[in-house]
């Protein structure tokens, strides 16, 4: 009997999503960071959806404000991929009835903390109880103007590839504090106009791959801004860094550089290698998948 271990997290989206029609306003739906609708007229809309799981996502004794952050931040940092910014957000709660009510109060504190800081608005949710543990799910709705949407999909070969920050250390506690790059977004998508763009959850080793895919691309990748006391392979494969991957067109890049210094000078923005013909790529190892035998 085949498992879903044997499959692996992207070749399970991919055979679960065959034969879903798609619809007029529906014009980019599974594979991207966020789906995107068009009503006709004004900013798009995008939609997202994620969830945190005890034992997965954060360990029983985490803070509950920090898992109310990361909840919020994980869907935040979404919109900000695809150039975007928050507008409603939904959460749903399943925990067991046995958890303290201060758990479930930190929990909202952390959410609120989260959209206070970078904006959006909690519209409503759901409560739930389960046998044991929590997990918390956040769907919500964004906006981006049109020039602004940036996919996954279009790079080129010679553009080059950056990434905002450091990687590696999550494990460290970063998975929980992290900043949704929502102003360096809106930063990007006005003066460096990247070809393509997504936020870095799985690790380097895995989403870098899937941006040249989608791209119809191969990549070569250089040296990586590793967080202090991370190695070259924690950069590539810890996860949930949630800085952004962009591609962007050599000459744009050499206009804006150092307009970026000036603008978030506290924030590295790091050339790490280009997009090259489709079959001439660089081999990665690491990275999360849900469904791998090793995560």
């Amino acid at each position: 009997m085949k498992r879903l271990r044997d499959l692996g997290e992207d070749a399970l989206i991919a055979r679960i999503l065959r034969g879903f029609p798609g619809g007029k306003s529906l014009i980019v739906g599974p594979g991207d960071d966020c789906a995107v609708v068009d009503s006709g007229r004004g900013p798009l809309r995008l939609l997202k959806t994620d969830a945190l799981v005890e034992g997965v996502h954060f360990l029983p004794e985490t803070p509950a404000a920090k898992v109310g952050w990361k909840a919020v931040a994980r869907v935040l940092s979404d919109f900000a991929a695809m150039g975007g910014t928050p507008e409603h957000l939904l959460v749903t709660v399943a925990v067991d009835a046995d958890r303290p009510v201060a758990w479930m109060d930190g929990l909202y504190r952390g959410i609120r903390k989260c959209l206070a800081t970078h904006g959006g608005v909690l519209a409503g949710g759901e409560t739930c109880r389960l046998p044991a543990g929590a997990v918390i799910s956040v769907a919500g709705e964004g906006l981006v103007e049109r020039p602004h949407l940036t996919l996954r999909s279009g790079g080129k070969p010679g553009d080059v590839v950056l990434v905002t920050g450091r990687l590696g250390g999550s494990i460290t506690g970063k998975h929980l504090t992290f900043t949704p790059r929502l102003a360096e977004a809106a930063w990007l998508v006005r003066h460096l106009r990247p070809s393509a763009m997504m936020d870095l959850s799985d690790g380097l080793a895995k989403d870098l791959p899937r941006l040249a895919e989608a791209s119809g691309c191969g990549f070569e990748l250089g040296e990586i801004p590793a967080t202090r006391g991370c190695t070259r392979q924690q950069a590539l494969g810890d996860g949930e860094d949630y800085e952004l991957l962009l591609t962007v067109s050599p000459r744009h890049w050499q206009a804006a550089a150092t307009a970026w210094s000036a603008a978030f000078p506290k924030l590295p923005l790091s050339v790490i290698g280009r997009l090259t013909e489709p079959g001439k790529t660089t081999r990665l190892a690491g990275g999360w998948d849900h469904f791998s035998p090793t995560s």
